[in-house]
């Protein structure tokens, strides 16, 4: 057999003129992998995946490894064609019989074609360059995935099927007039289900709205460009003398306008706080908010301190109008006079009235009862305002505010109070300081001087501290000596605790009374057999008011909750010096006039006002003009028979001598909104008035007659 192996090859070489036709192998081994033993020739794991031709294709290679010479002589395989004999085929069967066993022939057989070896996939190193490789990505378009398809129930009039539509529906329409009445249909109802709508909620984030603005000023544009233009020269004046590209100059320079421009944003953040908390900064805010404070308010301020309201004069652009102007001016110069002299005989003629110019609030004080007010001595254009309210169920926190007339809009100094704040007022000696006084019977003393909010001085951790409402505190100044020259100034204070106190500044606040209160017995007689009058709860009578006499500062006034009004002496606290009962209610207010200064006011809960005389106990006019309680009244600084007194409903101006019977002016509150104090201005014919909204509105007095006499 090998014999005739051999002579057939070499035929076959010699016919093809020395080419070796002989054919290859179909399968061909991974270089890897690890060479089989001989007596596993035939196993699945060799030839799994593996055709037939592969089967044998192997086989043939296999012929040199052992296996016996008679198992390949029925062979009649021609070379270079695709035929196999039966024989072969035979002695296939025949040779996997003697190697497989005879159990699991079939199933070698189908799992020969069906089973596939795993190869393990070896990844391809990447280097450098591989990376760095640009690679083209092309994206086309995929086939269109059609997820809704609702086919069109419109049909075009110019397309084919246009006449049969038409047809069937005008079929249609005949149908729907003939079914009226039509015994070929019965009308059935049915019920269709629809689905149940379900409410559901959503929660999200707040929109929130912010508006921002931003002021560039010309020389802040000139700045930015010049520190830009300084920081590029210079950096390529040092780069000048390296030779560098076009390309990489450019770049470089766009480079370093990023960086000094990040540059010059963050040195801006860093500045901007230093420079917003520096106290240069925020004085030159202060005087820019004054000053524009005063351009928009100029004519009511020039009204309020009687000044000429300025206009402003528009200049002619030639020359010519100019001088036309003028000679219409002395034309209109006669007529002009003619106007004025028109004018002052019809102001002659105007009632006296109140103007409103402007009102001092502000969102702190809304909603506060405006409880007292009061002037600084030493500077006019500055006031004080305490914000408290008066009932005991009504109280909460209070307020201390400076307003000044140079800043309406905003106060100057702010002091917040854990207790309403009931009375206040400015020290002559000490123009700085300002003493306050609180619902809870705390008197403290704030220096406005500085931006400190806390009291400099505080009675809470006194001994002898009052304790119920302070009513009015006062500085007064009296005399330390026997000659009068040397005077002092001390505070005092009055309480619903009954006692009138002294206040001393020393290393604190030290205090002691000047008068107790006491009650005192009615004057009504009394009946034959009526029992005595039960015991008293208190012995001392609450303290509302007083006032010190403005000649002699040892004399003083004090009004009570009875509606009494005792007239005591500081060098005798154990007695009152006389009484005047008259009022029927509690006694408000007291006001010595500034000119007659034997005559005082009082103003009481019981609707009345009473002028009164010191040396008499019966009161010489009363004024009764309202049926509501009269809070507060005041002596005009300017003439010694005008006076303002507010209640509830309104505000009232007196002139004693125009009328004794009726005010000269009256003027109402807005709906919802009551009175509560008066304050005249020291230097000026206007009147503040305070209400229960916290507003503090400043009224100018118009057409007020002068009295030539400042006796009453």
């Amino acid at each position: 057999l090998k014999d005739s192996l051999e002579v057939q090859r070499t035929s076959i070489g010699d016919s093809l003129q020395g080419k070796d036709v002989t054919p290859r192998p179909l399968y061909r081994p991974e270089p890897n992998a690890s060479l089989h033993k001989q007596s596993k020739i035939l196993s699945t794991q060799d030839f799994s995946g593996a055709t037939g031709s592969d089967f044998l294709s192997s086989l043939s290679t296999h012929q040199t490894s052992g296996i016996n010479a008679s198992l390949v002589g029925p062979f009649s395989r021609t070379y270079g064609s695709s035929s196999i004999s039966k024989s072969t085929i035979s002695t296939t069967e025949s040779m996997a019989d003697e190697i497989v066993e005879p159990g699991s022939r079939r199933d070698t057989a189908i799992s020969l074609s069906d089973v596939q070896v795993r190869r393990d996939e070896i990844r391809e190193q990447l280097t450098k360059e591989d990376i760095d490789r640009r690679v083209d990505i092309y994206l086309t378009e995929t086939e269109t995935i059609w997820l809704l398809d609702m086919p069109t129930v419109m049909v075009s009039v110019e397309s084919e099927d246009a006449e049969k539509l038409q047809e069937r529906n005008k079929i249609y329409i005949e149908l729907c007039k003939n079914k009226a009445g039509n015994d070929c249909f019965v009308e059935r109802m049915m019920q269709t289900l629809n689905g149940a709508p379900k409410n559901k909620e959503m929660q999200c984030d707040k929109i929130l709205m912010e508006d921002k603005g931003m002021m560039a000023t010309s020389w802040d544009l000139y700045d930015s460009f010049n520190a830009l233009e300084t920081t590029l020269t210079s950096s390529i004046t040092e780069r000048s003398s390296r030779p560098t590209s076009v390309s990489s100059t450019s770049s470089s320079i766009i480079d370093l306008e990023s960086v000094i421009l990040a540059r010059i944003h963050e040195e801006e953040e860093d500045h901007s706080e230093a420079i917003l908390k520096s106290e240069k900064f925020q004085q030159d805010l202060f005087f820019m908010e004054r000053v524009l404070m005063e351009n928009v308010f100029q004519p009511k301020l020039a009204a309020y301190r009687q000044l000429p309201v300025l206009i402003e004069e528009e200049e002619g652009e030639e020359g010519e109008e100019e001088e036309e102007e003028e000679e219409e001016q002395k034309e209109t110069a006669v007529s002009s006079s003619i106007l004025l002299d028109l004018s002052e005989a019809q102001e002659e003629i105007l009632p006296p009235s109140l103007e409103r110019l402007w009102s001092y609030t502000c969102e702190w004080s809304d909603g506060h009862n405006v409880s007292s007010m009061a002037w600084n001595k030493l500077n006019p254009d500055l006031l004080a305002v305490g914000y408290g309210q008066f009932g005991f169920k009504e109280q909460k926190k209070g307020l201390a505010c400076c307003w000044s007339l140079k800043n309406p809009m905003w106060p100057e100094r702010i002091y917040q109070c854990d207790h309403g704040v009931t009375a206040l007022d400015f020290s002559l000696a000490n123009p700085n300081l300002l003493a306050v006084g609180m619902y809870n019977g705390t008197v403290a003393v704030y220096n406005v001087q500085t931006h400190n909010t806390t009291a400099v001085l505080d009675s809470s951790e006194s001994f002898d501290k009052h304790i119920g409402p302070v009513w009015q505190v006062k500085w007064i100044e009296q005399d330390r000596g026997t000659t009068g020259d040397d005077k002092g100034e001390i505070l005092i204070s009055v309480s619903a605790d009954g006692r009138i106190t002294k206040w001393l500044i020393r290393k604190g606040l030290g205090c002691t009374d000047l008068m107790k209160l006491k009650r005192t017995a009615s004057e009504r007689k009394k009946l034959t057999g009526e029992k005595k009058s039960e015991a008293l709860i208190s012995r001392q009578a609450p303290g509302m008011c007083f006032d010190f006499h403005p000649r002699d500062t040892n004399i003083y006034l004090a009004g009570t909750e009875e509606g009494h009004i005792h007239k005591c002496s500081c060098s005798y606290n154990e007695q009152f010096l006389e009484t005047y009962r008259a009022h029927k209610g509690p006694v408000y207010k007291i006001a010595w006039n500034p000119f007659s200064t034997d005559m005082f006011l009082s103003c009481s809960a019981d609707w009345s006002i009473i002028l009164w005389r010191q040396d008499s106990v019966r009161p010489i006019l009363t004024f009764s003009s309202t049926t509501n309680v009269v809070h507060d009244i005041m002596w005009s600084p300017k003439s010694a028979f005008v006076f303002a007194a507010v209640n509830e409903g309104q505000v009232e101006i007196w002139d004693l001598s125009v009328s004794t019977l009726d005010p000269l002016i009256v003027t109402f509150p807005n709906p919802g909104v009551k009175f509560t104090t008066v304050l005249f201005a020291r230097n000026t014919d206007c009147i503040l008035i305070g209400d229960s909204n916290g507003t503090v509105s400043v009224y100018e007095l118009r057409n007020m007659i002068a009295s030539d006499s400042n006796k009453v």
